[in-house]
């Protein structure tokens, strides 16, 4: 992502892996890792890129952000 020695180049992967471990690998011990591999897939698919709140989008969910930009589109 950046040049040799940048400080941010994995900035966006370690917030993620932060926040996939607090919020979901670090509540519970998990049985098997067929059903931690299930519950990382749901939560990524159908949480995390679905509804976490991005600073670059005025702190809307990308579900929201869309939603008001069509509405935008079409003068609703």
């Amino acid at each position: 992502m950046g040049t040799v020695g940048d400080c941010y180049d994995n900035s966006m992967m370690e917030s993620f892996w932060g926040t996939m471990q607090l919020e979901l690998l670090d509540v519970k011990e998990w049985q098997s890792r067929a059903e931690l591999a299930a519950v990382m897939f749901e939560w990524i698919e159908c949480w995390y890129n679905l509804f976490r709140r991005h600073s670059s989008i005025g702190m809307l969910s990308p579900v929201t952000f869309e939603e008001q930009y069509q509405a935008s589109q079409t003068g609703h």
